[in-house]
């Protein structure tokens, strides 16, 4: 063996494989008990579940929403979605799910793609009538709108109507013929002025009750499978 030999370096590791390594760790360690939504990777919510006995790169999703994949389905890989409040973080994932009995699905070959601050909430497109009731200032009262798209913390609204950041008011909303009115108290976020003297309005929920946020992702299901038997 040539004496420069002994001295020469192994494989290249790249410089951060050891930091996604701990972020991994990190991410997965504070995720468990965190509410989480299921996706297709077409794009497609199949179900809102609790993150559970996480070990290493498995876990568990506790199901408390209805879905459209059968007990009876092959293993699926999935993204899977959720918000750490202990780290103020959104957390991304994927992983291959099966079912269990009682509303369980077992994730194998879990893994974090990647964290950031922005709220991971699936968000529906819908466009639909709508109405805004403000309860203070000049323009107080009831106006028409329309729901662009909703998610379970939020919504974005278009209309004709000025409001300003951090302006509140009352969302109401027939997702479906068939079901009572949802009403969501909002407040503005984010202001896109549009052509034509209209704006968008990204707004998110306040003062959600546990009651109220599982009506509100049951009629989200329902509206996208509306929305899908209609294309």
């Amino acid at each position: 063996m040539k004496l420069l030999d002994l001295f020469r370096k192994g494989p290249k590791v790249p410089e951060n494989a050891n930091e996604e390594k701990v972020l991994d760790a990190v991410n997965l360690k504070t995720a468990s008990g965190i509410r989480v939504e299921v996706t297709a990777f077409d794009g497609r919510l199949l179900f809102v579940a609790k993150l559970m006995n996480l070990h290493q790169n498995t876990a568990e999703l506790h199901q408390y929403s209805e879905t459209t994949l059968s007990q009876d389905t092959e293993p699926v890989h999935v993204r899977i979605r959720g918000y750490n409040d202990h780290e103020r973080k959104a957390i991304y994932m994927e992983g291959t799910i099966s079912p269990k009995p009682n509303h369980i699905w077992q994730v194998e070959d879990l893994a974090v793609t990647r964290a950031g601050n922005d709220r991971a909430f699936f968000r529906l497109s819908t466009d639909i009538e709508a109405t805004a009731t403000t309860f203070s200032g000049f323009s107080a009262g009831e106006k028409p709108c329309r729901l662009l798209n909703i998610s379970v913390g939020g919504a974005c609204i278009g209309s004709e109507f000025k409001y300003y950041k951090d302006d509140k008011f009352l969302l109401k909303v027939k997702l479906l013929e068939d079901r009572p009115p949802s009403a969501m108290f909002c407040q503005v976020l984010r202001i896109i002025e549009k052509e034509d003297n209209k704006f968008e309005y990204g707004c998110q929920f306040l003062e959600m009750t546990e009651d109220v946020e599982s009506k509100i992702t049951q009629n989200i299901f329902a509206f996208q499978r509306q929305k899908r038997g209609n294309s």
